[in-house]
């Protein structure tokens, strides 16, 4: 895996069918692996947190949030889409 492709995408929002399937093909289409995945839901709030590789993407990273953000917005979820680096240097202890 080349260094510095993995991003973490957070999805979070009210359940309804179709969340992970939309999300996931989107990822699909544009040839970003899923690493990692957990999804949970409280009380009818989803809340999915995803890592993932680009390492095979030609997709830009900005493009990929574009198009996951507005797949959300869609849903009426809330997508987050940031590069790990930037996640493990905000949530540093």
């Amino acid at each position: 895996m080349e260094e510095g492709k993995k991003l973490i995408i957070t999805v979070l929002g009210y359940d309804r069918v179709g969340i992970i399937a939309t999300i996931s093909a989107i990822l699909a289409e544009n040839q970003v692996n899923i690493l990692d995945i957990s999804q949970t839901i409280l009380q009818g709030f989803f809340t999915m947190v995803m890592v993932v590789d680009m390492s095979n993407s030609k997709c830009e990273i900005g493009q990929l949030r574009e198009l996951l953000v507005e797949a959300g917005r869609n849903l009426g979820l809330e997508v987050t889409v940031q590069h790990e680096d930037i996640f493990k240097f905000m949530h540093r202890i």
